[in-house]
């Protein structure tokens, strides 16, 4: 069913070969921009900004083929909706994939993940999907459940339930096993005592690190698509535990409290739901209030750019343009932290303009990226891991960042929740896939710091291996930590082909890490004195 376009060459006269590399020319473009469907209006933006210019989509497609979809010719198949959502969503895109002759097959298991997790895709992921082979296409595995994510047992009593209550029934029993809240982030919820000597906690906050907030604000508890490997899936599903920020004007007065905070990162769900005067809102105090001149930077955590790249591309989208020339020309930095995994995400007329257009108003776009198998990890015909592929991809999107001069930010290792053993490796071999992508990249377009694993303690990171008296064994380095002094020192743990979770490693020559007694004194404080204030309050 697809077929590429046939590339049209134009053909540069000079006094050297012609440049056969130009294959993207104004008429193959405009061919593109029609596939997409665009309106008069995306189309003029597109225009008139100069998004999407054939020297630069020459280059890209001519560099990287295999990963690009700028002269693809298919007629996508997923054309009359923006999102669909849910079991009845989920219902949707099955039927239109049976009409077009395409069973995904296991609907009943995969009807289950939905109701535990969720479901919910927009047209331009869907689309974005090679339906000729989507059992191995890694946006297919992004945001479609997948057969065996969920542990068999339960799986079949969910089938074998005698009605659509009863499955539902098993889908909530089940999703208390989920462990939403890995690395006890509870524990992570700031709060302080106001002028009137009222205790504030803040319920959509979590300061853990000093010079980093994250805010989980009312508007973006939701998603232009679910990632089905989702780390913070009770934001998402809405469970009763959830970190929501209500109160904007709460937050501003904790930071005049906390002069270490350079940085607020927005997330959810997704930042990018957050609407332009809700953004104004906390954005305009830390330019106009001396009192907040210490909030240097503002994180906004999203994947539009993979799932929805068009809403940048209208006119409604103008006057968070406008916020954000506003905080360029005041000295706050809005650092757009997109979460690209595949080269393919960004290979797309779509996301190159909405990368372009936000660039050009001072937005600077940083991406990182969990280290997932079956999307951005993979296994060889003998079920153990393709360093050399795995590693290849990552390279690939690496250089493709560098060309689009986007900053590579970090890469990590799946955190334990959800169906953590789907999308995990050994850290041995995610270590070696690092390792080589680290060394084959140029230092400007390599990831800022070695690929890491968020636990309770902090963000422990693998530099790689060492021989101690003839042990191999890991040297780990804290990048973030509950106790940032403990990032000055490395730390050694013996090696391990098998161990997936970087706490579950052994000390070298110790009874223990050195953090961990200073790590348990500092949870039970933090415990401690969150549940006297809670009892005081």
């Amino acid at each position: 069913m697809s077929t590429q376009h046939s590339a049209e060459q134009i053909l540069v006269t000079s006094s050297s070969a012609p440049t056969k590399h130009l294959v993207v020319n104004r008429d193959s473009r405009n061919r593109t921009m029609a596939r997409y469907g665009y309106s008069d209006e995306t189309t003029k933006i597109i225009d008139s900004e100069k998004l999407l210019p054939t020297g630069l989509l020459s280059r890209l497609h001519a560099s990287y083929p295999q990963h690009s979809g700028l002269l693809e010719s298919r007629d996508f198949l997923f054309t009359d909706k923006d999102h669909y959502s849910g079991l009845s969503g989920f219902r949707e895109v099955c039927a239109i994939l049976n009409k077009n002759g395409i069973d995904i097959g296991h609907i009943d298991e995969r009807e289950f993940f939905v109701e535990v997790y969720r479901f919910l895709a927009t047209r331009h992921s869907l689309n974005s999907i090679n339906w000729d082979d989507y059992p191995t296409d890694s946006v297919f595995q992004l945001v479609f459940p997948q057969p065996g994510m969920i542990n068999a047992e339960t799986t079949q009593a969910y089938i074998d339930a005698s009605d659509p209550k009863a499955r539902t029934q098993v889908a909530i029993e089940y999703m208390e096993k989920t462990n939403p809240h890995d690395g006890n982030q509870q524990l992570n919820k700031p709060w302080f005592v106001n002028d009137e000597g009222v205790l504030e906690f803040l319920d959509g906050s979590q300061h853990k690190y000093p010079q980093c907030q994250l805010v989980f604000d009312k508007t973006t508890q939701n998603c232009f698509s679910f990632c089905t490997y989702c780390f913070r899936h009770a934001q998402v599903r809405g469970d009763e535990d959830m970190f929501i920020q209500k109160d904007i004007a709460q937050l501003h007065e904790y930071l005049r409290r906390h002069k270490e905070v350079t940085d607020i990162l927005i997330t959810g769900g997704d930042g990018g739901y957050m609407p332009m005067s809700r953004l104004k809102q906390y954005v305009m105090p830390l330019i106009e209030d001396p009192s907040l001149l210490h909030v240097k930077n503002v994180r906004l955590a999203t994947r539009a750019l993979t799932f929805q790249p068009e809403i940048v591309l209208t006119e409604k989208y103008q006057p968070m343009l406008e916020l954000f020339d506003t905080m360029r020309d005041n000295g706050v930095q809005l650092a757009w932290m997109a979460h690209f995994s595949t080269p393919r995400e960004l290979l797309n007329p779509s996301t190159l303009a909405a990368i372009r257009r936000l660039q050009n108003h001072g937005v600077n776009i940083r991406s990182q990226s969990p280290m997932m198998n079956h999307i951005s990890l993979f296994m060889d015909d003998k079920g153990g891991v393709d360093v050399e592929r795995s590693s290849q991809s990552w390279i690939d999107l690496s250089n493709i960042l560098g060309m689009l001069c986007i900053g590579f930010h970090s890469m990590y290792c799946a955190r334990p929740t959800g169906e953590h053993h789907y999308y995990t490796a050994p850290l041995a071999d995610m270590s070696k896939i690092f390792n080589r992508i680290y060394r084959s990249l140029a230092s400007i377009n390599r990831p800022s710091r070695h690929i890491s694993m968020t636990i309770s303690a902090g963000k422990l990171a693998i530099l790689g291996t060492s021989i101690v008296n003839g042990e191999k064994c890991f040297a780990l380095q804290f990048t973030e930590a509950r106790n940032m002094e403990w990032m000055d020192r490395v730390i050694l743990a013996k090696y391990d082909e098998k161990e997936n979770k970087i706490d579950c490693l052994t000390p070298y020559d110790t009874d223990k890490f050195f953090f961990e007694d200073e790590l348990k004194e500092i949870e039970t404080q933090l415990a401690d004195a969150l549940q006297q204030r809670l009892v005081g309050a």
